[in-house]
């Protein structure tokens, strides 16, 4: 039986910038955290509350397996927004 996914700490500071940003955001949880629509593009973002977090063994596979549109791995509101080319 699965059990429901940790939500990371820092994900409702990432999520509030994205929306603040503009950008257009799902939290769907899996196989990763959200799905981000911004400028006619789409992102598939993992959220880790520090670089050193390890993927989960789906996340892993997923990662390793996505050919699709952006898939990013973030930390933080100005990782976030990096990611959408809001910040240099």
């Amino acid at each position: 039986m699965r059990h429901a996914a940790r939500i990371d700490a820092n994900q409702a500071q990432i999520v509030s910038a994205l929306r603040a940003a503009g950008a257009y955001v799902w939290i769907i949880a899996l196989p990763v955290d959200l799905l981000v629509g911004y400028k006619g593009q789409t992102f598939l973002v993992e959220i880790k509350t520090n670089a050193k977090k390890r993927l989960t063994t789906l996340q892993g596979d997923f990662f390793n397996n996505w050919s699709g549109s952006t898939l990013a791995r973030i930390d933080s509101p100005d990782a976030a927004l990096r990611m959408i080319g809001v910040l240099k």
